[in-house]
């Protein structure tokens, strides 16, 4: 599908990656971009529609679903990355936290707007996962749980909304210089340029994005021997 002309929507809007892709829809000449974030207030970028937008609120989804029915393009990428191990009691909470946010905010967003794309022809769903949707790190078990469970369900949406013909797209990566990961060392690739992949997969129909090296090695590991996702590096914070 052809971003110039469409209506999207974009979740976490506020900075990082979703600022960015904000920024491109823009540049790119879609005819209407709502920017969705806790803070409306906090979207400062000229000719977006800012609205409220908390995707672990039913309530928030609910009245974006009915404010925004013209979307044709939904941009799942709001998200969190709590520290923390998962071996421990107070890791129960931090689980908690993470998938209330990135699985069951997401399928939230899912439920409400894949309907809404249905109407409008189809359009093209987003969703936001990580390289380590396949592999686990320390301290960042909770997270990459999460994303595991974001990506079967970005699969099984998928297999749903064929009838309706919804593009259902998974983005990979690595780190992405944003606030998320400021603290953590290593190559990080800048928004823009992830932003910018993530249009071309749209335009080009392509349901998966490895959007940058390590995203690529990672999915490659999976027919080494051992497999990447059974050993276990470390990052950490600074």
């Amino acid at each position: 599908m052809k971003v110039e002309g469409s209506v999207a929507l974009v979740t976490g809007a506020n900075r990082g990656l979703g600022k960015s892709l904000v920024e491109l829809l823009v540049a790119s000449g879609a005819r209407k971009v709502y920017a969705g974030a806790r803070d409306p207030a906090k979207i400062g970028i000229r000719g977006v529609e800012a609205i409220k937008l908390d995707i672990t609120n039913a309530k928030d989804v609910d009245a974006a679903a009915r404010a925004c029915g013209d979307v044709t393009l939904v941009f799942n990428n709001a998200g969190i990355a709590p520290l923390g191990t998962l071996a421990e009691d107070a890791s129960l909470q931090i689980a908690r936290s993470v998938m209330e946010t990135n699985y069951f905010g997401t399928l939230r967003m899912c439920n409400a707007f894949g309907p809404i794309l249905g109407r409008n022809g189809g359009g093209a769903l987003v969703n936001m996962l990580s390289a380590l949707s396949w592999i686990t790190i320390q301290p960042l078990a909770a997270y990459c749980s999460s994303k595991s469970a974001e990506w079967a369900l970005t699969n099984a949406v998928r297999q749903e909304w064929q009838a309706q013909k919804t593009l259902v797209i998974g983005v990979h990566a690595g780190l992405i210089d944003t606030d998320m990961v400021a603290d953590f060392p290593g190559q990080k690739t800048p928004p823009k340029e992830i932003g910018a992949r993530i249009i071309e997969a749209i335009e080009a129909g392509r349901e998966e994005v490895l959007a940058d090296e390590t995203s690529r090695r990672v999915r490659a590991g999976f027919c080494m021997e051992p497999p990447t996702y059974l050993s276990t590096p470390v990052l950490r914070a600074t």
